[in-house]
């Protein structure tokens, strides 16, 4: 066995499903029943006739357990099409955060400043806070929160990643 057949890697997962009940839960429980972790999950439906819907998940793994993820989410019986979009190349991902600040004076400027630079939005405000919402990378959302950690964050929801193949051709 080679070193690189041994390390985790970060795959994104885009899963096209009939959108009924329970094909979430099953598709979970897979995940479960094998001992898979799941980083980040999301759902929505993507057809005109909300008959279809797009799950985009994130897990890591040895390319052996994705190539088994892969292998059994597309023997699942709702399950149109997987497409590992870390497999097959370019491809656009973007997640987006709510983040609440507290803070007066110096801290409530420096939270406006750091919104500025990152781009955030303020999507509520109050005399004593700010609700920013910020899109773009995981990584940028995570930056964006830990300097937010210095002036006040009191929380944080996040969406999740959602994940498209770049190019003409659907995933």
């Amino acid at each position: 066995m080679h070193i690189l057949e041994t390390v985790s890697e970060r795959h994104t997962l885009s899963v096209i499903v009939d959108n009924e009940s329970g094909v979430l839960a099953r598709i979970a429980g897979m995940f479960s029943a094998r001992g898979y972790n799941i980083e980040s999950l999301t759902v929505a439906d993507i057809s005109e006739d909300d008959a279809v819907s797009r799950i985009t998940i994130v897990t890591t793994g040895t390319p052996a357990v994705i190539e088994q993820v892969v292998a059994q989410l597309d023997r699942l019986v709702p399950v149109h099409r997987v497409t590992d979009l870390t497999v097959l190349g370019d491809h656009v991902e973007r997640e987006l955060a709510l983040v609440k600040v507290a803070g007066t004076g110096e801290n409530r400027i420096e939270a406006l400043r750091l919104a500025e630079v990152f781009r955030a939005n303020v999507v509520d405000t109050t005399i004593g806070s700010f609700v920013f919402e910020v899109t773009g990378a995981s990584t940028k959302i995570d930056r964006f929160i830990a300097l937010m950690r210095e002036v006040g964050l009191v929380e944080v929801a996040r969406t999740g990643i959602v994940a498209i193949a770049r190019g003409r051709e659907a995933a």
